[in-house]
């Protein structure tokens, strides 16, 4: 249980940057959602609801990546990024795949080190 506080701290030290530098504290789909346009490095104000989708997906890959799950590909015309899946993922519940996805995430930002700077 303490891996799982762990987490859970971190996280919400996460959540207080976000309140800090955006007024609002984000859910994780919309964590995803800035993570897509941060990688995407295409910072337009309207995205249809598919590259919405496509945006998120961007972002999982990308958190993913970071413990070898995927690899980049190479990017389109357009300059959108694609992935190759190398190994497969672990089969959690939706429980463990939220805190999965968030311990990428929190690594993502302790990365990168400045929330979204181009924002």
């Amino acid at each position: 249980m303490e891996a799982q506080d762990d987490l859970q701290t971190r996280w919400w030290k996460l959540e207080g940057r976000f309140l800090e530098k955006f007024g609002k504290k984000p859910d994780v789909e919309t964590i995803l959602f800035l993570i897509g346009i941060q990688e995407l490095g295409n910072f337009k104000n309207k995205f249809t609801k598919e590259q919405k989708q496509d945006l998120m997906h961007v972002a999982v890959c990308t958190l993913l990546s970071q413990s070898g799950y995927y690899k980049i590909e190479g990017y389109d015309e357009d300059g959108w990024p694609h992935f190759m899946q190398l190994k497969a993922l672990p089969e959690y519940n939706m429980a463990e795949q939220e805190n999965f996805l968030k311990d990428h995430i929190l690594l993502y930002f302790e990365n990168i080190g400045e929330l979204f700077q181009n924002f």
